[in-house]
């Protein structure tokens, strides 16, 4: 059942905001956890993701399992690699590079993943990833041995959505990387929405209540902010209920 993603296009179609705090494994402890994830539940995020770019083996699947008893929220991976699949998550958004031309992220890694995930209870979502250059190297660039979309350059970035969206895929999620010097543009946004008839992520960079702001009213339907609370924890006082 597709309960997770029917519930974040139900949200959408009545025009709700969404918000998932992105916890990078090779950043949160688990004996960190419990601060962070009490002010996590005071505020309005409605998803936890879990993921990042770099993770030792297991200690994903240890993250999660500690967050699943401290929220009710649902837990979504965000993998960097297969080695960051856990059966303990609600589901999983099964990414798709399409930014770059590298088989190994477009599905070399998909099918490794196979035999983790044909006997597994995570719901499964398909994601168009798209990343775009924000005036830094990324973790997700080096890793991937891809380069990012020109920010510049709308119509390629609408074009890459749109055929993502064209393949099947559930999400679009444009990715400006983890500690982004600048979120993704405004008009960027603006530009992917109308094209799309499927929902937008929109991540990285985002470390002000304005910049968020202007995200949902730019067609962001749902938003992911990590290294703002990694940063800064008090930024969850501005997002209280």
């Amino acid at each position: 059942m597709k309960v997770i993603y029917n519930n974040i296009v139900h949200s959408n179609s009545k025009g709700e905001h969404l918000l998932a705090v992105l916890i990078d494994p090779d950043k949160m402890k688990c004996e960190d956890l419990s601060g962070f994830m009490q002010k996590l539940n005071q505020s309005i995020a409605t998803h936890v993701f879990v993921g990042g770019s770099t993770v030792d083996d297991e200690a994903t699947e240890a993250l999660v399992i500690e967050i699943k008893k401290m929220t009710h929220l649902p837990v979504i991976l965000f993998p960097g690699d297969v080695s960051q699949i856990t059966n303990k998550a609600d589901a999983l958004l099964f990414l798709s590079l399409i930014s770059g031309t590298n088989p190994e992220y477009l599905i070399s890694k998909h099918i490794a993943a196979v035999s983790k995930l044909k006997n597994s209870d995570l719901e499964i979502i398909p994601t168009g990833y798209i990343l775009i250059e924000n005036g830094k190297q990324t973790s997700v660039e080096k890793v991937t041995k891809t380069k990012p979309l020109s920010r510049d350059n709308i119509h390629q970035i609408v074009d890459t959505a749109k055929a993502g969206e064209l393949l099947g895929m559930k999400f679009i999620y444009l990715e400006a990387g983890s500690g982004a010097m600048h979120p993704i543009p405004l008009e960027i946004i603006r530009s992917v929405k109308y094209e799309l008839n499927i929902p937008l992520i929109v991540g990285g960079g985002i470390r002000t209540l304005k910049q968020l702001e202007n995200a949902y009213n730019s067609g962001a339907d749902l938003v992911v902010i990590g290294t703002a609370f990694e940063d800064d924890e008090s930024f969850f006082e501005k997002l209280k209920k």
